[in-house]
């Protein structure tokens, strides 16, 4: 039988956070009082003090630097698209194939 992994909102992370760091009580008992795992605050807490304000995305919220990527990612495969597409010869070099020169009529 596998658990369905929970997901939490950014909001509640760092209220959970607040809550262990404000309310005098030990972090195991606040684990316990929202249904979390051993040690989830912990790792939201390290996770926090890591990644700062891109901490805790989000579900399809990307970080910065991903985002970049990915939008770098989309520019690269549209140049890619843009310069694999044929190119149609300009007006000017039309009348002058090998093919045309030489039989000019005067």
């Amino acid at each position: 039988m596998t658990q369905e992994r929970k997901t939490y909102t950014r909001e509640f992370k760092l209220e959970a956070i607040q809550l262990a760091d404000t309310s005098g009580k030990p972090v195991t008992q606040i684990e316990r009082e929202l249904g979390l795992g051993k040690s989830q605050i912990y790792r939201w807490k390290r996770q926090l003090e890591q990644e700062g304000e891109e901490a805790f995305p989000g579900k399809g919220r990307l970080k910065a630097q991903e985002d970049a990527i990915r939008q770098l990612r989309r520019e690269n495969e549209i140049l890619r698209q843009e310069r694999d597409i044929p190119k149609k010869p300009s007006p000017s070099l039309r009348g002058s194939s090998p093919a045309n020169r030489g039989h000019e009529h005067h």
